[in-house]
């Protein structure tokens, strides 16, 4: 006939045709009644509550651990299985429960003898792998795997873990003071540097914004000067033609005054007499003409007493400053 079995259970026939006896895990199997025997054997993962009570350790201060260890028969490994079953086959979980217990006790014990309080207290990992790794070596002979272990407290009865704590909480303490103190320095430094950044950055901006300003100035002086300068000269070239004309109009009005002088006695005089060499014009044509004559000669005149010449006055170009 067939039996079936669970994934959390192994089943082992022995008897006849059977040897060795076959170990089917999670499954099934024909068994020859009468003649052949089938075994059945947990493969549950166990909880164990690992207690050392008051164990000394290297420094000579007694304490008292309490691990939490996950074990379980391994069936998917055909060489454990069978180690488990020449153990376990037949026994209940209770009673496999209390052998792997007993095991991790032993080798937890030994763990706490080789190291110190302060260790076990501030290193709990360190120590929960060293109580796996040496307690899995162990029980993996019987076919047990270890799946897991963690210190769930440590505690003694002469307050030394109290003290310990109190040490390291004033250390805690401490360190958090001293942090905050750090922070608060580091925060007012890089305050501080913002500032000064801030500062700069306006000082730049308004360095830059002078620069700007007295370049404005300068070209608008530069330009202000040119503007005057050629104002200026404008203004002094009309001053020198409002004087050209000026002196050319005292010039003519002097000339116009001995014209008048020259010709005063002509218009005053109530008969002129004319002596003709025999050539040229008679009469009044060469009274005109004789007058035309002096005018024409005035200029020259003029330049031989004053040093002036007339024509020069009136057709001279002006010049400019």
């Amino acid at each position: 006939m067939f039996f079936t079995c669970g994934p959390n259970e192994a089943m082992v026939v022995s008897g006849f045709c059977r040897s060795p006896p076959v170990m089917v895990a999670g499954g099934r199997v024909f068994v020859l009644p009468c003649i052949q025997q089938i075994q059945r054997i947990s493969l549950n993962t166990l909880t164990l509550n690992v207690k050392s009570e008051k164990v000394y350790t290297r420094h000579g201060v007694p304490i008292s651990v309490t691990g939490i260890a996950q074990v379980k028969i391994q069936g998917q490994n055909k060489e454990m299985l069978a180690a488990a079953c020449q153990m376990f086959l037949g026994k209940t979980e209770a009673e496999i429960a209390h052998i792997a217990l007993e095991t991790l006790e032993g080798h937890q014990r030994a763990i706490m003898a080789h190291m110190t309080v302060e260790e076990i207290y501030k290193d709990r990992q360190k120590f929960s792998e060293q109580v796996f790794k040496v307690a899995s070596s162990d029980l993996v002979n019987m076919g047990i795997s270890v799946v897991s272990y963690t210190l769930k407290d440590i505690h003694d009865d002469q307050d030394y873990l109290h003290s310990l704590g109190k040490a390291r909480t004033a250390q805690v303490q401490k360190d958090a003071r001293i942090g905050e103190a750090e922070a608060k320095r580091d925060a007012g430094i890089r305050e501080a540097k913002a500032k000064q950044e801030k500062v700069s950055a306006q000082y730049l901006s308004e360095i830059e914004m002078a620069k700007a300003q007295r370049d404005y100035e300068l070209k608008k002086a530069a330009y202000d000067i040119e503007v005057n300068t050629r104002r200026a000269q404008a203004d002094l070239a009309y001053q020198l033609q409002m004087a050209k004309k000026a002196e050319a109009f005292q010039l003519y009005q002097e000339a116009a005054q001995v014209a008048e002088e020259i010709s005063g006695p002509l218009t005053s005089a109530n008969k002129i007499t004319l002596v003709s060499s025999g050539t040229g014009a008679v009469g009044a044509a060469k009274v005109t003409g004789e007058v035309l004559d002096i005018l024409t000669r005035l200029p020259e005149s003029v330049e031989r007493l004053t040093g002036v010449s007339i024509s020069q006055v009136n057709h001279k170009p002006l010049r400019t400053a």
